[in-house]
């Protein structure tokens, strides 16, 4: 999307909070730089895994944050998802984020389906994104080679 927006300078990082400062500071703040006067501006969701501004003081570099989006959790699978499910006829279902598969193990207890969300193939976008799967007992959890959906959807 940046891209095709004309952004040239794109750098990306390996999809969780802890990535992300070491690639802005390594970029931002290298041997034979000084930190930028001006913020970076980081564009977020409104549910985050840390506060990027705190971790970039120690650096140096100022913040500002804009909510862009928010996600909203469904409390229940829509009813051909929990059929499908339920019938043991999901191969395989792609995790984007932590919050994502959070809301998919919760969507599942709700609708007693416990043993059908774990049975299929769960790939992830970074282990990050494994962890509830892994502690709800999934089995068969694929992590993609890069935070990205060309890299997910190379696990299908």
């Amino acid at each position: 999307a940046a891209r095709a927006a004309g952004f040239v300078d794109i750098r990306v990082a390996e999809g969780e909070i802890g990535s992300l400062v070491r690639r802005i500071t390594a970029d931002l703040t290298g041997a034979d730089r000084t930190p930028p006067r001006d913020p970076v501006l980081y564009l977020a969701g409104e549910d985050r895994a840390g506060d990027l501004d705190v971790l970039l003081a120690p650096v140096g570099l100022a913040v500002v944050t804009r909510v862009v989006y928010r996600a909203v959790m469904a409390p229940r699978l829509p009813d051909a998802a929990r059929a499908a499910l339920a019938a043991g006829e999901i191969d395989a279902v792609l995790h984007y984020s932590r919050r994502s598969a959070d809301a998919f193990l919760a969507a599942c207890m709700a609708d007693a389906l416990g043993d059908a969300a774990i049975r299929p193939r769960h790939l992830c976008l970074s282990e990050q994104v494994a962890g509830p799967l892994r502690t709800a007992g999934a089995a068969d959890i694929r992590v993609a080679d890069r935070p990205d959906q060309p890299a997910l959807f190379a696990l299908l």
